[in-house]
């Protein structure tokens, strides 16, 4: 049985990337929802429908969790899918608690990066109120980046512009942190270690992810001893040379093409 990942895109691969290496004895499900990505920029209610048709699609192989590995259908969809379903379903949320918590000690701001929906939408506004009782967290849709993701897009003179520009008008003297709130951002995370002052650290939510992935196949007796990390893609438009794209992203991953150079960035 396998450990299923679904994103709308190529983003979540950044999330199977980190569990490949936490889980060596497991094997996994790759499902991208080509047909319609990118969710971000579409109604809450189009994500909601997209997400059902790719979970079904999902379910009809032998999976026995699941991850939500796309932060905006975390958002709207994971409550649905775990009253329907009875196998564990992760979700990921932008990880604003633990950026709090270490901005807190360092007496200064968090600076949240996501798509439009997912900083729109109730969810994650209601999290933001729970947790950020002194108003230190500020917020940045980055919608293009998704997009430059999925263009496999690690032009870093491209980035370097477009992330400048986004940030011109951020004091980033007053932030400790900076949360990748959306799958697809972690790509990036080389040009912005370069880009942003030595102080800030880059949060993610694939931490959380693994431990909680970790806790539910423990509980269920799901751990598998035998499983030899072989990945299983998909996507909706069952698109060969999408497959491809997939593999060229976890390959980026795995040996860091997309790390810029020092003479990029000047």
């Amino acid at each position: 049985m396998r450990i299923g990942f679904f994103d709308s895109g190529i983003g979540g691969i950044s999330i199977l990337n980190e569990v490949m290496k936490y889980f060596p004895r497991e094997d996994f499900l790759y499902y991208a929802d080509t047909l319609n990505v990118p969710y971000g920029t579409k109604t809450k209610e189009e994500v909601n429908q997209h997400v059902k048709a790719a979970v079904e699609n999902i379910l009809k192989e032998d999976v026995k969790a699941l991850i939500i590995a796309c932060n905006t259908a975390t958002s709207i969809s994971i409550n649905e899918l775990r009253s329907a379903y009875d196998i564990p379903i992760i979700g990921m949320e932008p990880a604003a608690k633990p950026a709090i918590k270490l901005s807190n000690l360092m007496q200064k701001k968090v600076l949240v990066f996501a798509t439009d929906l997912t900083l729109k939408e109730v969810k994650y506004r209601d999290l933001i109120a729970k947790i950020d009782k002194h108003s230190i967290v500020d917020s940045l849709p980055l919608p293009e980046l998704v997009e430059f993701c999925e263009e496999l897009n690690f032009n870093w003179n491209t980035l370097n512009t477009y992330f400048k520009t986004k940030l011109q008008d951020f004091d980033l003297s007053t932030y400790c942190t900076v949360v990748l709130g959306c799958t697809h951002f972690p790509y990036y995370k080389p040009i912005l270690k370069e880009l942003l002052p030595s102080h800030i650290q880059l949060v993610d939510g694939s931490k959380g992810t693994i431990k909680r992935l970790s806790i539910l196949l423990k509980d269920n007796n799901l751990l598998n001893e035998n499983g030899t990390n072989d990945i299983l893609f998909k996507c909706s438009d069952q698109s060969n040379a999408y497959i491809e794209k997939m593999k060229d992203a976890l390959s980026a991953l795995e040996n860091e093409l997309n790390k810029p150079k020092r003479k990029h960035l000047k």
